[in-house]
């Protein structure tokens, strides 16, 4: 049984989830200890809980009694399953959160897996469905025959309420190899590596700005939407950025933004270069003050000249790790980052290799 101590580094959530996900796909068992010990309340919270319910759903997953608070558990994964799972995370509980654990395992499903999930759709510390949608899933559509996200209500901090379908249709099937090292020899074969080092062209920028029915006669999203465009016409390249006002249960809203780069006037579909900005709306900022936080976020990451924003980096280790020769020119190297290196190199048989501020993956002698 693998054993992982959850106070390394970051000493957060993310370790769990990501342990929970390669733990499932590699059919190897571990043990985490010290959970979320870097927390001012450390031990599970709900969700990693229902990260947990929805494996056991999956792939018939065995653990240790698991509840709020417990600072250590072992989980035991089975075989992945196909078909349709709901779940409901309770009030704003995030959806992209609980993704992380889930999406990587159904990638290699013995067939098509849909997740309808309810929860919080964007809030503090996690990445939104809409930059998962917009940012995230492109870069897994190496491993799939279509992987889509339908965002079928917002739901903000604190009541929730939002839903999602995550529809993935596989292309490879784990069931079809005797041993997970056939599987991962597979795709080595099979699938691109992600490489993403040079920044390229910018070509265009697009944007969403979402906000619940109620600030709708203050204009909130239109402001937003002004000042995000005022400041980003220096860039010279097409601009498009759509409002959406929508009832929830409620305040709130996000602004994101991206851009999208080519490389010798084309765009890569398996390594498309693509960063991302985005502000949370709330209360005591102002319409204007979202709209800057969001590009300036944006602006950051452009003018690093690097591949890949720090966020986007520690989301993508799992995935790299699927593909040796994998590579990344990341702005900033985080513990988030470093912990992901951590778990996925005690699962996969890779070694993760930083230089400077490039990530590359490496068979293990």
């Amino acid at each position: 049984m693998i054993e992982l101590d959850g106070a390394y580094l970051e000493g957060g959530g993310a370790l769990v989830r990501v342990a929970l996900a390669l733990s499932t796909i590699t059919e190897q068992p571990f043990k985490v200890t010290n959970i979320r010990a870097g927390r001012p309340n450390p031990g599970l919270k709900a969700q990693h809980l229902t990260s947990i319910k929805a494996l056991q759903a999956l792939c018939n997953a065995k653990t240790s009694d698991v509840k709020l608070g417990i600072t250590e558990f072992w989980y035991h994964p089975g075989k992945i399953k196909k078909g349709k799972f709901d779940i409901d995370i309770g009030t704003a509980g995030s959806i992209t959160l609980l993704l992380q654990a889930l999406i990587l395992p159904s990638l290699f499903a013995p067939g098509k897996v849909t997740f309808t999930i309810k929860g919080g759709t964007c809030g503090k510390w996690q990445a939104s469905v809409d930059y998962l949608q917009n940012i995230l899933l492109p870069y897994l559509r190496r491993f799939v025959d279509s992987i889509e996200i339908k965002i079928l209500k917002r739901g903000y901090y604190p009541k929730g309420g939002g839903e999602i379908v995550l529809e993935i249709k596989p292309r490879f099937h784990f069931k079809e190899f005797d041993n997970f090292n056939l599987f991962f020899e597979e795709l080595q074969f099979k699938t691109p590596p992600i490489q993403l080092i040079e920044q390229g062209k910018l070509e265009q920028i697009r944007g969403v700005i979402n906000a619940s029915l109620e600030l709708q006669d203050k204009d909130v999203a239109e402001r937003i939407k002004h000042m995000m465009e005022s400041m980003l016409r220096t860039y010279e390249v097409p601009i498009n950025i759509r409002n959406e006002y929508t009832h929830a249960r409620s305040i709130g809203g996000e602004a994101i933004v991206w851009a999208l780069f080519s490389t010798e006037g084309k765009m890569d579909y398996d390594n498309p270069i693509i960063l991302g900005g985005d502000a949370l709306i709330e209360q005591g900022k102002s319409s204007e003050q979202i709209g800057k936080e969001a590009v300036n976020e944006l602006k950051k990451h452009i003018d690093s000249e690097t591949a890949v924003d720090e966020h986007l980096a520690d989301q993508l280790i799992q995935f790299m790790g699927l593909r040796i020769g994998s590579k990344i020119k990341v702005e900033k190297i985080t513990n988030h980052t470093k912990t992901n290196m951590y778990v996925a190199e005690k699962f996969l048989p890779v070694g993760f290799k930083v230089q400077g501020k490039i990530i590359s993956v490496e068979g293990k002698d």
